[in-house]
């Protein structure tokens, strides 16, 4: 590593700010003007677990928050490694593009992010890269001595061009097994929570990584119980916070009415970028249709509950994968309910949820072994993780309150929630 390069991630680290979970976290006073700006605070208006503080009371924290505790941990990990061979492709840019790409990751973030995961919009990486291609983030970028495009190249790895062997290093080191975001919001979504899952053992784990150009990060066997755990507490909190049914719910609510919106002409995609929690209601407001009032329910608390609950089978819901097919058959259960009960039952009154794919990464290679992880735990077998995403994945039917009972107490509306075979073929 060069001077320059030393200089750039260990000098003038002057600015403090105080963070519930990691203390003191120091930026340069050019790093610290990127988190005045206005995309950046934007983000601390936006609840990091959207709709999860009505479970949990405490989990009010932001985005912004959450990027700040990336880029202390983004900078602790690159410290670390420059110390054990990965200065030898560092440069002073390449360092200071790293450190903005960790503290801007989730400027494209949407407020109620995984309630539009589905939606045809774009990736938040690459929404988070034209804004750092563009002003006033550009410049700010510019005046810490980062590059703005291979900045965005970090977070948005479309945008790479070519081989460059210190810029997919820090790709890697950004999205893995072990990133600054995983260890950041791991142990901050926990303490506001309030439950012990999440939390990590960050200083042990850093210790036990070392660099390596083409997979970013290795470890040595003594990590293998670090990365364990990191695995488990994410299965964990997945199926306690995350997926939690009244998260699956408010989350349903919001994407059937945004997508009902969208498909109607009500709003826009454009209508939706940069927007923050309250925004976003705002723009689903006054609008007075049936489909944008499930937001107002979201925002007052009033969510759906769940009739049946059942495992997911991709073979045999592969109609119920695309989104836009889920209304044809929500809108099928509401005509069939209404025939059953005599009284009519809209189709917005009938959700159909099925969470977004989620991964649990195993591919550190453990050098002392010479084999990745997957082959060396005793644990966190390849079937091991395939038993976790196979129980979390639920397929929910909600539906409106006030319909519960009379739809879970009739023998043939449970007959058709949970004879999964009739209900599936009512289209």
């Amino acid at each position: 590593m060069t001077d320059d390069a030393y200089t750039a991630l260990r000098d003038g680290f002057t600015t403090p700010i105080r963070d519930v979970l990691w203390g003191h976290i120091y930026l340069t006073p050019s790093l610290a003007a990127l988190t005045n700006s206005a995309p950046f605070m934007r983000l601390s208006r936006i609840f990091q677990l959207g709709p999860v503080y009505r479970i949990y009371p405490g989990a009010t924290h932001t985005r912004a928050a959450h990027s700040i505790g990336v880029y202390h941990l983004a900078r602790r990990l690159l410290q670390n490694l420059a110390e054990r061979g990965a200065d030898a492709w560092l440069s002073a840019t390449g360092v200071r593009s790293f450190l903005c790409a960790a503290l801007l990751h989730d400027l494209g973030h949407f407020p109620y992010t995984h309630s539009l995961k589905e939606l045809p919009f774009p990736a938040h990486e690459e929404l988070t890269g034209k804004i750092i291609e563009s002003e006033p983030i550009k410049s700010l970028v510019a005046d810490t001595g980062a590059d703005p495009y291979f900045t965005a190249a970090i977070i948005d790895t479309k945008l790479s061009g070519g081989h460059n062997k210190e810029l997919f290093f820090y790709q890697k080191l950004l999205s893995g097994v072990l990133d600054p975001d995983k260890l950041d919001y791991l142990n901050r979504d926990a303490r506001y929570c309030g439950v012990p899952y999440g939390a990590q053992d960050v200083d042990f784990i850093l210790s036990q990584v070392y660099p390596h150009p083409e997979r970013g990060i290795d470890i040595d066997s003594k990590g293998i119980p670090s990365v364990e755990s990191i695995l488990f507490s994410k299965y964990l909190m997945y199926r306690t916070v995350y997926w939690h049914p009244s998260v699956r719910s408010a989350t349903a609510m919001i994407k059937k009415a945004l997508l009902g919106g969208l498909e109607q002409g009500l709003i826009t995609g454009e209508a939706l970028y940069g927007l923050d929690d309250q925004s976003l209601f705002a723009v689903m407001a006054g609008h007075g249709d049936s489909l944008l009032s499930l937001a107002e329910k979201v925002r007052s608390g009033r969510l759906y509950v769940a009739a049946a609950t059942f495992p997911f089978d991709a073979e045999e819901y592969r109609g119920l994968l695309d989104i836009k097919n889920r209304s044809y058959y929500e809108q099928a259960l509401a005509l069939e309910f209404s025939e059953v009960l005599g009284s009519r039952i809209l189709p917005e009154e009938i959700l159909i949820d099925i969470p977004e794919p989620v991964s649990f990464e195993t591919g550190l290679y453990v050098t002392d072994e010479g084999c990745y992880f997957a082959e060396s735990s005793g644990l966190f077998k390849a079937e091991t993780v395939d038993a976790f995403i196979k129980s979390l994945y639920l397929i929910r039917i909600f539906v409106d309150p006030i319909h519960e009972m009379r739809i879970k107490c009739n023998p043939r509306c449970y007959e058709i929630l949970h004879i999964r075979k009739k209900w599936l073929h009512l289209i």
